[in-house]
């Protein structure tokens, strides 16, 4: 029987939604603590494939999530476009900016990326060859506008404002670069599926800081152009995009990026969702993350909401955006627990 998440991707109603989770592998377990201290920093880890892949079974075997997500980072893309990357404890990413035209000659070509990601391509191998038969292995990759973001400023901002200040005084550059991570977003993800990936995942985690025309233009077509390239290349292959923040610009997306799964963020409920975003294909959500944290009663009543808002189309359970490292692990069972009982 196919597997559950790939049937719901293909359109099917199921009588218990299949779970995953972001960052399912993650700092909340003692397991994968274990394992980065291993490694010796982040990036190590991401780049050992055996390390790697370890950290990605880890909530399989825990848990028994109905799908893994590949351990990796939007962030090393635009390493392996050349940009410089490092991580600093306690605070987050940091890497060389891209704000001139000069700066953006100087990052390779989008064909350029493959030796530098191959631990990546081998980390998806290896899961395919390791991962139990009924589970799902989903690769993803940053979408284009929320990896500018990142290359612009040279860290996470609270509101995106530099690369917002670089497409107002400099789109030629701007767009360029859009463009650039574009083509190298539709290489990786081609290439994790050549590995071994069965679905991939768009993770646009700043698109809800796009307003009017720059949502259509930086967010919903360069996802388009990515999905259809991949569609093109391997039309088997089930597209999850998740426009973090979209709102009321949720609906309609499934049509206009192409996408077999739109993943909602917490910030819409289940039940306005399930009457104007379910309609158009399978949704992926949408609890908030805190109630990992917090656990009891209103965990369960709010699994169980959300279960109920959207049985009766395509549903893969999941969270509105990541799991948070002070999560409680014995939560994510309860939460298991109850999708599988609803």
């Amino acid at each position: 029987m196919t597997k559950t998440i790939l049937r719901a991707l293909n359109g099917e109603t199921l009588p218990t939604p299949p779970i995953w989770m972001m960052r399912q592998a993650g700092r909340y377990l003692p397991e994968y603590r274990a394992t980065r201290a291993e490694a010796g920093d982040f990036l190590s880890l991401c780049y050992n494939s055996d390390l790697a892949a370890e950290v990605t079974l880890q909530p399989i075997r825990r848990y028994g999530f109905d799908a893994a997500i590949l351990f990796a980072d939007i962030l090393l893309l635009p390493q392996a476009l050349g940009a410089d990357l490092w991580f600093v404890t306690g605070e987050g990413p940091r890497l060389s900016t891209v704000t001139t035209p000069d700066d953006l000659k100087k990052l390779k070509p989008a064909t350029d990326i493959h030796d530098h990601l191959a631990p990546i391509y081998e980390t998806v191998k290896i899961l395919s060859r390791e991962l139990p038969s009924d589970t799902t292995l989903i690769g993803f990759a940053g979408a284009p506008w929320t990896v500018a973001t990142y290359m612009i400023a040279g860290q996470g901002t609270p509101d995106q404002g530099p690369a917002h200040t670089l497409k107002a005084e400099d789109k030629p550059t701007f767009e360029a670069l859009l463009d650039l991570i574009t083509e190298g977003t539709i290489d990786y993800l081609s290439k994790q599926i050549d590995a071994g990936a069965e679905v991939v995942k768009i993770f646009d985690s700043w698109a809800g800081s796009l307003q009017g025309d720059d949502f259509l233009n930086y967010a919903v077509k360069p996802a388009a152009k990515i999905t259809a390239a991949l569609k093109a290349r391997h039309p088997d292959t089930p597209v999850i995009a998740f426009p973090r923040g979209a709102g009321d610009k949720y609906v309609g997306l499934h049509e206009a990026i192409g996408a077999d799964c739109i993943a909602l963020d917490d910030g819409v409920t289940a039940e306005w969702a399930a009457a104007n975003v379910q309609t158009g294909g399978c949704v992926q959500g949408n609890l908030k993350s805190s109630h990992m944290v917090t656990g009891g009663d209103a965990l369960v009543s709010e699994t169980r909401k959300i279960v109920d808002a959207f049985k009766s189309g395509p549903h893969i359970f999941n969270l509105g955006h990541g799991i948070t490292p002070d999560a409680d692990p014995e939560n994510v069972k309860l939460m298991i627990d109850t999708v599988r009982s609803s």
